[in-house]
């Protein structure tokens, strides 16, 4: 199934519904995504209403949404976010990567990392910025990706009591 892709797609309630309910479903299947499972859509809900808040046009930051050609389902999404600094203003964190559980292996993620470096080199970006939970093996697919990985703290989240991760943090040149 081919992806089609929206910048901005909105504001409305059934976007936000969609948003939570791929959000946590994401989470509950160990997505790094700013949870820990187990998650309930209320808690991500809670978060993901701040998130919101700072989308365009009310904020600098910007949704990338992807849906299945076809059904219209939402399959992934991620966030381009603003630093919010002038001397930053060059680049963009990409935040909350994430496709739909029982879509994965598909493609999806990496064809949402392309549309993403697409969408930023046409806002002529010099890069693209990331940050992985480690341990999980997510920084050898964003380096498929064409992501370096440029620095690491050790054990900056603790999943859980004695299971510190490793805060990766990722870089996409664009120049």
């Amino acid at each position: 199934m081919t992806l089609s892709f929206t910048l901005d797609p909105g504001d409305g309630p059934e976007l936000r519904a969609e948003v939570v309910g791929l959000w946590t479903a994401a989470s509950n299947a160990g997505g790094a995504v700013g949870f820990v499972r187990p998650v309930t859509e209320e808690e991500v809900g809670a978060v993901g209403e701040a998130q919101f808040a700072r989308l365009a046009p009310a904020g600098p930051d910007r949704l990338l949404v992807a849906r299945e050609t076809g059904t219209g389902r939402l399959a992934a999404l991620l966030f381009l976010e603003s630093m919010r600094f002038g001397p930053m203003d060059h680049w963009r964190l990409v935040s909350r990567v994430m496709v739909h559980p029982e879509l994965q292996g598909r493609g999806h993620g990496a064809a949402l990392l392309a549309e993403a470096e697409r969408i930023g080199r046409e806002w002529g970006l010099d890069g693209l910025k990331l940050q992985v939970r480690g341990g999980m093996g997510l920084e050898s697919f964003y380096l498929r990706s064409g992501y370096v990985e440029v620095g690491r703290v050790p054990g900056a989240i603790r999943v859980a009591p004695g299971d510190d991760r490793d805060d990766v943090v990722m870089w996409r040149d664009l120049r």
